[in-house]
């Protein structure tokens, strides 16, 4: 006599150009739950609640981004319906679009909505779920690095970058982590929503993983990379990134391209996609960040070096880009740097 299985299908969806310490760490993560915490605590291996699964547009294996082998369980066509289908990231050039290289696989990821599965995706996998028409005027989150490739290709799309976690579409059946390695706090949602908080926090404790509730804004780069063929804002830049620390920078740029002040401005903004004042104040606070996590200099001495004279002023404007205080920032990424300076 067959016995039922009632373990949560969990299929997890892999692309050629696919991260593979995503793949395999969520692999390994919804296999957990019920299983690990017994025999950490007991000697003894518990039943296991979540039954994972890698499918592919071909059950033939093939080499995922970084070399290493990748051995489908299951085909697009012949796999298990799943409960919940995980995307994890891909290799996709920030902004590009991916139109038509998904389409068995956006195909796939509908009608699995459709049939009542979840959606999950992590970093760039929520562009497959672009490409299967799920986000579009929707919410939505992705690595910082790629919110153009949502913005540019999807109609509507909202991203909401500072955020860890979004969910979206009818009955919150849709979920995005934004990046990196936001997969663990993926796997750890819907470890919690399918299977129960306790068993979620016993994986958590097994692995060793913290939840990212401060979102993406303390990692994010201040700057967007813009390619411009404007050679006047292009000097500018250039003379910007080796005296920031001049006062008045915007006036000194603006006498340097020789433009008028409300033609140097709109001129800079559409090269470099925000305003004069704006950029001196990225480029200074990645300055900042920078000698933070790798540097003992006192904060005022920072803010001194990265052009503020008012100490407090600085401490308000990076709290206010990168959700942390200095302080706060260099306790939380310096000690890299520290073990390095200590050895």
């Amino acid at each position: 006599m067959l016995v039922e299985d009632s373990r949560i299908n969990v299929a997890i969806l892999a692309v050629p150009e696919v991260t593979a310490s995503a793949l395999f760490g969520m692999f390994d993560l919804f296999s957990s739950p019920g299983r690990d915490w017994p025999f950490i605590v007991k000697g003894e291996a518990g039943e296991q609640r979540m039954r994972p699964y890698i499918v592919a547009r071909t059950s033939e294996g093939f080499q995922a981004a970084n070399g290493i082998w990748v051995k489908p369980d299951f085909d697009l066509n012949g796999c298990p319906q799943p409960d919940i289908v995980c995307i994890p990231d891909f290799f996709v050039n920030p902004g590009e679009s991916v139109s038509g290289q998904y389409d068995a696989e956006a195909g796939w990821l509908k009608q699995s909505h459709e049939d009542g599965a979840m959606l999950a995706s992590a970093c760039s996998g929520a562009v497959l779920l672009g490409e299967a028409g799920l986000l579009d005027n929707c919410d939505a989150t992705i690595h910082w690095g790629y919110v153009a490739t949502l913005t540019n290709n999807y109609p509507g799309v909202k991203v909401k970058v500072d955020r860890s976690l979004v969910l979206s579409g009818e009955a919150q059946r849709i979920v995005m982590a934004g990046g990196g390695s936001s997969w663990q706090d993926l796997a750890l949602y819907l470890i919690a929503r399918f299977v129960g908080l306790k068993e979620a926090m016993e994986v958590a404790k097994v692995y060793m993983l913290q939840w990212h509730d401060l979102g993406q804004q303390p990692f994010a780069s201040l700057m967007g990379f813009r390619q411009t063929r404007d050679a006047a804002i292009n000097k500018c830049q250039e003379w910007l990134a080796m005296n920031y620390r001049t006062h008045a920078p915007v006036a000194a740029m603006t006498a340097l391209s020789g433009l008028p002040e409300r033609s140097f401005i709109r001129r800079f903004t559409k090269a470099a996609g925000m305003t004069p004042l704006d950029y001196v104040h990225a480029l200074r606070l990645e300055e900042a960040k920078q000698m933070l996590e790798t540097t003992d200099m006192p904060i005022e001495a920072i803010a001194n070096e990265t052009g503020y004279e008012d100490t407090s002023f600085f401490g308000r404007l990076f709290l206010r880009k990168t959700g942390m205080t200095p302080s706060h920032y260099r306790l939380r990424f310096g000690s890299l740097g520290r073990a390095l300076r200590h050895e």
